[in-house]
């Protein structure tokens, strides 16, 4: 007798499957927290990221003194970086977040304080932008260290996911919104918005649980940071995922030739999209990011998501419709993200905890310095060649790069979440002391 076959799963059901995995959301409070207290500080850091480089141009008329922001902001986040991971593993991650929180909303009150004066100062810009780089140069290792520790062992792919997630939206809508507020409320205004919700953000980050360092943890020193690169070193698929990463950043991010983009293009009023466009891609993978929780190959996720931005560069490059080019940075921005969550999956579900600030570290200089070489890349090949042989001969040298490095990088491809030995290792780890920050 033949058994009854089995009913087709339902469409709502398949749909809900693409849907962000909220299980890290529903059981840690912990999680709850810190990812509502980035969204608010994202939205308010977008305010000030807008109306800081407004009011160096309204106060030099300079174009050269609104870049040397992007230079003094360079040296604090690689020097801060590294020194901040170590920071990460030696003290109590929850006191470094709300310390360098609570410094992050007092450099916006003496941003506020400098509007409001009848003649405003420049170099107030300057350090502040100095210093804040710095803050979060320290703050990042420390929020991404804390991560593992509140969350379960098998959510944190999902929990890369709704972080991705928070960003984007960050990332889409912030701009228009500080872009609102700078021009009809004042620069005022906005810094006094972005001091309000690092008040907010604060207060939720005092309710977080203490995260002490771990008993194996190394005093900060540069013996410390220079274990953490060794480690990383000998961890042939983490260093993968750096090297892919720089790669895919250096050779096609073209955000600074967009703006000749568009006027070559005839299409000057498509800017603000093209600028949109990549957060936009970024936020649809993260609306739909259910499916990622099933994936185990996590490596080979990345070189093939980074090895499809390149190819969507080259499109964006060739094509001289603008809704094409729209199209094609939408699409880059949606292997970027794919790539950023299985990158953040493999660091977080490998890492021993008493490395993890360290390592993060080094992730940090990753995904920071790639995008600034990266736009020094594409303006020195436009001034060369042309504006669109920039982009499409990124995207070719990007592709190409990711190749090399798979192939140089076996281990990279071969990473099996369930059979990797640190990950299984983790597992253990995590299930015997039982999860963190639950509620």
């Amino acid at each position: 007798m033949t058994e009854p076959s089995k009913p087709e799963p339902k469409a709502d059901s398949r749909w809900r499957a693409l849907l962000p995995d909220l299980a890290p959301w529903r059981t840690s409070a912990d999680f709850r927290r810190l990812w509502v207290a980035g969204l608010i500080t994202n939205f308010g850091s977008f305010l000030t990221f807008v109306a800081l480089p407004v009011q160096m141009k309204e106060l030099t008329g300079s174009a050269v003194a609104v870049g040397a922001i992007g230079a003094v902001e360079l040296v604090p986040l690689i020097v801060f970086g590294l020194y901040g991971g170590a920071l990460a593993d030696a003290l109590d991650k929850r006191k470094l977040i709300i310390w360098t929180e609570a410094g992050q909303g007092a450099l916006s009150a003496v941003l506020l304080v400098n509007a409001l004066l009848p003649e405003p100062l420049v170099w107030p810009l300057y350090a502040v932008a100095a210093l804040s780089s710095a803050l979060v140069a320290v703050q990042r290792p420390a929020l991404d260290a804390l991560t593992p520790r509140i969350v379960r062992h098998e959510h944190l792919p999902a929990a890369a996911a709704l972080n991705s997630l928070r960003w984007t939206v960050g990332g889409v809508a912030g701009p228009a919104v500080a872009g609102l507020v700078v021009a009809y409320a004042g620069l005022g205004w906005a810094y006094a918005a972005d001091l309000g919700t690092f008040v907010v953000s604060l207060v939720l980050a005092v309710g977080l649980a203490a995260s002490p360092a771990a008993h194996e943890a190394a005093k900060p020193s540069l013996r410390s940071i220079a274990e953490g690169a060794r480690y990383a070193w000998s961890r042939k698929e983490l260093l993968g995922t750096y090297a892919i990463d720089l790669a895919a950043m250096f050779f096609a991010f073209p955000l600074a030739v967009l703006p000749f983009l568009a006027d070559e293009l005839d299409a000057e009023w498509s800017l603000g999209l093209m600028y949109a466009a990549l957060p936009a891609g970024s936020l649809l993978v993260s609306l739909t990011s259910g499916w990622t929780s099933r994936i185990h190959r996590h490596g080979r996720m990345v070189a093939y998501a980074a090895a499809c931005w390149g190819l969507a560069m080259v499109a964006a490059g060739m094509v001289r419709d603008v809704w094409l080019v729209l199209l094609f940075l939408t699409l880059a921005g949606c292997f970027d993200m794919v790539s950023g969550i299985f990158r953040a999956a493999m660091w977080n579900q490998t890492i021993p905890d008493e490395l993890r600030g360290r390592l993060a570290g080094i992730e940090l200089l990753s995904y920071s310095a790639g995008p600034q070489l990266g736009q020094v890349r594409a303006g020195g090949m436009a001034a060369v060649f042309s504006v669109r042989a920039s982009v499409w001969a990124g995207g070719v040298m990007c592709v190409a790069a990711v190749g090399v490095l798979a192939v140089c990088l076996p281990k990279l491809m071969t990473y099996d979440v369930r059979t990797n030995a640190h990950a299984v290792r983790m597992k253990v780890v995590r299930e015997r002391e039982g999860a963190v920050g639950e509620g």
